[in-house]
């Protein structure tokens, strides 16, 4: 998930991880620490899987006076908490399309970059659509059924921070536009001015969006779960964010009064790199960086196969040189700081790591790369050899970049035109089907009375033998007027 570090959400958390990262103190050197698969014990290997700890208690504390706030206090709960957390003063707390063409100015180059990466991932998305009705003949005179329909209402939770994402913005609407969605609402942060980034407007403008709401943290996600004054209430809330935007939809998911479902829970971005000897030390770095430079929060994982110390030291060098050069280096040294090297003998070893893992992004920078793929069961998204950088994924490659982190990837999936549709199914019994060939002969009907009687559910046995009565009464009677 693309998840930039956001200073000011909440506030009090920027003076906490301020005081986390001086108690850290990552070394000078941006450095992986280095463990050896054969030598760990179960615990320790276990305790590799884990991801760094989020005081979810605490955050929770802190998420819920924020969601409250909005849901009692609407539009005005919105602007005061934009400006405790980002510092803006708001004059307005949406832009309602159509939205003006200053403000979404952007340079040709950068236009032309999203109307590709649009059409790549739109075309990928729409190849994921299912129009038609399936339908079964489950016995003699029982059709089953099942068909989709888009999500009438949901909001797009895009991140801002210390990034501009129009990229995530594509990501989700193109395929809740491809879905079908009626009514598309995205929550963002504003610039210092209290304006929307003109990309993320350009691109709202693509996906037909009808609102964007100017303001992003927990208070944007409980904006659009309740609905204010301005923001409109969605049905299904889809996005990616800091451990506060997660824990919010969590919550609210939960809450009764919002009644809104999520995606997934995704929080801070992840990637687990498996590489040989073979494999360039550089291009296997940058990929790591990639990653490291989204937040301090951020975890990236190498595990190298039977590595030579040649390859290791490669590695060290390039990580220090590439990481230096880095305008966010001092994210990157703290994210480093709790990633790590885990060397293995062979690739089924790298394997079942990178299972019990799952990671948000896996890249295979070894030889042969995608006979990897059929033995690959718990990842977000797979980067397959070694021109396929994860940057590709994350902009215009086609593939969704919303994916599960922290572990999710072993139940859900990333976002795809699937999230923003529900799956209805139906069912058409005739009166021969209800009935079968009788009494005690094979009918649908008499399987579910018996079931009911089993389950002391004598309401549900009447609803089938109310009608069974009229349909056996009435043969009978034509078998007494034949006699």
């Amino acid at each position: 998930a693309k998840t930039p570090t956001k200073t000011k959400q909440p506030a009090v958390e920027t003076k906490q991880l301020a005081v986390e990262t001086k108690a850290e103190a990552p070394p000078l050197e941006i450095k992986l620490k280095v463990h050896a698969h054969s030598t760990l014990s179960e615990s320790e290997k276990a305790a590799l899987l884990l991801r760094p700890i989020l005081n979810l208690s605490e955050i929770s504390s802190r998420v819920t006076p924020i969601v409250e706030s909005v849901r009692t206090s609407g539009d005005a709960a919105l602007i005061a908490l934009t400006s405790k957390f980002d510092n803006v003063t708001l004059t307005k707390t949406i832009l309602k399309a159509p939205f003006a063409p200053s403000a979404m100015s952007i340079s040709p180059a950068v236009k032309s970059a999203i109307d590709t990466a649009f059409a790549n991932i739109h075309k990928f998305h729409a190849a994921q659509l299912s129009t038609s009705t399936l339908q079964v003949e489950t016995m003699p005179g029982v059709v089953c059924s099942r068909f989709s329909r888009p999500i009438d209402r949901v909001g797009l939770y895009i991140p801002g921070g210390t990034a501009i994402l129009p990229s995530t913005t594509l990501m989700l609407g193109v395929p809740a536009l491809v879905a079908g969605c009626p009514e598309i609402v995205i929550a963002s942060p504003p610039r210092a001015d209290g304006t929307a980034v003109p990309e993320v407007v350009y691109v709202a403008d693509k996906i037909g969006a009808s609102t964007i709401v100017l303001a992003g943290g927990a208070q944007a996600v409980a904006a659009m779960a309740f609905g204010t004054e301005s923001v409109p209430k969605v049905d299904k809330i889809v996005g990616p964010g800091n451990q506060y935007v997660t824990a919010a939809k969590m919550a609210l998911q939960n809450d009764t009064k919002a009644m809104i479902s999520i995606d997934m829970p995704a929080g801070p971005s992840e990637l687990l790199v498996i590489a040989d000897n073979d494999s360039n030390p550089a291009y296997v770095v940058s990929d790591l960086l990639s990653q490291a430079e989204h937040g301090t929060d951020s975890q990236v994982i190498l595990v190298a196969i039977a590595p030579t110390a040649q390859f290791l030291s490669a590695i060290a060098h390039e990580l220090h040189a590439q990481g230096e050069a880095l305008p966010r280096r001092d994210i990157v040294r703290v994210s480093i700081s709790k990633s790590y090297t885990l060397t293995v003998a062979t690739v089924a070893e790298a394997l079942d790591f990178s299972n019990s893992y799952a990671p948000e992004h896996l890249i295979l920078h070894v030889a042969n790369p995608s006979s990897l793929l059929p033995r690959i069961r718990n990842a977000g998204s797979v980067f397959v050899g070694p021109w396929s950088p994860e940057s590709c994924g994350d902009y215009a490659s086609g593939t969704n970049h919303t994916l599960p982190t922290y572990g999710y990837a072993r139940m859900y999936s990333g976002v795809n035109t699937d999230t923003f549709v529900k799956w209805i199914t139906s069912q058409e019994v005739t009166r021969e089907g209800l009935n079968g060939g009788g009494e005690g002969r094979g009918g649908l009907g008499d399987v579910v009375m018996t079931l009911a009687e089993v389950e002391g559910l004598e309401a549900h046995r009447n609803a089938v033998a109310i009608r069974l009565k009229d349909i056996r009464g009435s043969e009978k009677a034509v078998e007494v007027g034949v006699e």
